[in-house]
């Protein structure tokens, strides 16, 4: 998603996690532009610039998803549920949520997950919805202003990994519009997987498939717990690879992540590895937590021949 210079992001984040934790209570527009310190007016305008949504729609979406996942793993009553997530009534919360995932909120819960979830499953679902509900539309945010000099060493290693079910959108865009691809497209999946009881096993992730002088065929995605998660339209279920990867960390901005791969890149070519499919990079915190892109955190994976 593409955003303002860092300081009108840094004044929305005290109402973003305002927000995400008093969803029980009346978010008016006067209380929400108090906790940054901003008229209703200005608050509006500056939150719409750097969330890429309103404010009503920003604590909307909280809510329906808060309440999707207690359905799921919970054994409030319907209206205990509503009321908790802040309507006023049965009838507006079935409305909202009927709109939002195309059936009651007793249907959906009588569905459940589309797959078999354990209870440890359910509960890191839960958890993760939470941790990634605020900032899905956050990651990949680039500066609207040249990003500090980035002089870390990096250190590479190579690790096994396990296969990983995931859910994928492909898109092919210009390397300018890499951010608002994945701000775009990592909201989508995250609703598709609400909407459909698949149930969330990990952060946030790209994985890029070609890398051309002009093109880059991309995909944004969710780590689910099933391999048969159903996609549905553009969104498509599939795995990541198992097996041996190059990996390193990245600390920083987003936008310094070609040294990451680059860094890989070389020490490959010098352990005398060969690349055995596409590079992903996997986002390790969130920007609404971290609000200084120095503290941001990113792993890269290169899979290699065994």
């Amino acid at each position: 998603m593409m955003i303002q210079p860092a300081t009108p992001f840094k004044r929305v984040l005290p109402i973003l996690g305002f927000a995400a934790a008093h969803l029980d209570e009346d978010l008016s527009l006067a209380g929400l532009a108090e906790q940054a310190g901003l008229s209703p007016f200005h608050r509006h305008r500056v939150f719409s610039a750097a969330a890429g949504e309103t404010p009503k729609q920003y604590t909307l979406r909280l809510r329906l998803g808060r309440a999707a996942v207690m359905l799921l793993v919970g054994e409030e009553s319907v209206l205990d549920i509503a009321l908790s997530c802040g309507f006023q009534s049965h009838e507006a919360f079935c409305r909202a949520f009927r709109r939002r995932f195309d059936m009651t909120p007793s249907a959906y819960r009588a569905r459940g997950f589309t797959a078999s979830v354990d209870q440890e499953q359910a509960k890191t679902h839960a958890r993760l919805t939470d941790a990634i509900a605020p900032c899905v539309g956050l990651f990949h945010m680039i500066q609207d202003r040249k990003s500090p000099e980035n002089e870390m060493a990096y250190s590479i290693t190579k690790k096994e990994l396990a296969p990983q079910p995931v859910l994928v959108v492909r898109r092919r865009v210009k390397r300018s519009e890499i951010a608002a691809a994945i701000g775009e497209v990592l909201p989508h999946i995250f609703v598709h997987a609400q909407k459909h009881g698949i149930a969330l096993a990990g952060l946030p992730f790209t994985r890029y498939l070609e890398m051309g002088p002009g093109l880059i065929t991309m995909e944004p995605g969710m780590r689910v717990t099933s391999a048969g998660a159903a996609g549905d339209g553009d969104v498509i279920a599939d795995t990541l690879p198992g097996g041996f990867a190059a990996t390193t960390i990245h600390n920083g901005p987003y936008d310094k992540l070609s040294e990451a791969y680059a860094a890989i890149e070389q020490w490959m070519a010098a352990e005398g590895l060969v690349a055995s499919g596409a590079p992903w990079e996997s986002y390790l915190n969130d920007p609404s937590d971290h609000p200084d892109p120095k503290d941001w955190k990113t792993e890269v994976f290169w899979p290699v021949a065994s």
